[in-house]
């Protein structure tokens, strides 16, 4: 068995991107608007479960910055070895969301991108009703998908092959509803990293608020 055998699909592919992954990925306005709602809804010193965190920037370098508790989680080490060297002020763990214990109506706000796209999409469900389990009645969550309507499909994603599983636009609303989120707006937006393997693709991000009863 090598290396690469024994880790998930997710953190092969970006353990390889690492810093890559944050440069191509800068100049999404739609992610900052995302993140200026959070920050806009936040009271001082909120907790924020990132899920996803990647390389720490900008999800949590945003939050930590303006004050608030960050953690981070992500499957792969080379991510959060990265976005613990780059945002000392959060805290980050790799673990999988899917297995990672979570409790109830903890956290203010979670945000989740793109970190859902090579689970089943019974596991999305799952990991959506978590994640709007953990956070406080009231609390925020923030999600983005790329929206198509594929189930394990072969495709390569900045030069790496991955298998990508995802909803449409209304499928994927929807899921968010029936996790007990109501969603208070959503953006769409074709996008095209900034990578030379890279393609245009569509980008959908929620803003959602968990049901206060």
């Amino acid at each position: 068995m090598t290396e690469d055998d024994d880790r998930l699909p997710a953190a092969v592919v970006f353990d390889a991107l690492g810093l890559a992954y944050e440069e191509a990925f800068a100049a999404s306005a739609p992610h900052g608007a995302s993140l200026r709602w959070l920050l806009d809804g936040l009271a001082p010193g909120s907790r924020v479960l990132d899920v996803g965190s990647g390389t720490g920037r900008p999800t949590a370098q945003t939050l930590t910055d303006a004050g608030h508790e960050v953690l981070g989680v992500d499957v792969s080490p080379v991510m959060v070895e990265l976005a613990s060297r780059q945002v000392p002020g959060a805290s980050f763990r790799r673990a999988d969301i899917r297995e990672l214990p979570l409790p109830g109506s903890w956290f203010d706000a979670v945000c989740c991108y793109f970190a859902l796209l090579q689970m089943s999409r019974a596991e999305q469900a799952a990991v959506v009703a978590r994640m709007a389990r953990a956070v406080r009645p009231g609390g925020l969550v923030a999600l983005a998908t790329v929206p198509l309507d594929v189930q394990d499909v072969e495709a390569v994603f900045m030069g790496q092959p991955v298998r990508v599983t995802s909803f449409g636009a209304e499928d994927f609303t929807a899921l968010a509803a029936g996790a007990g989120l109501t969603v208070l707006g959503e953006e769409h937006a074709l996008f095209t990293p900034a990578h030379p393997d890279a393609a245009p693709e569509p980008h959908l991000f929620l803003r959602c608020r968990r049901e206060a009863h």
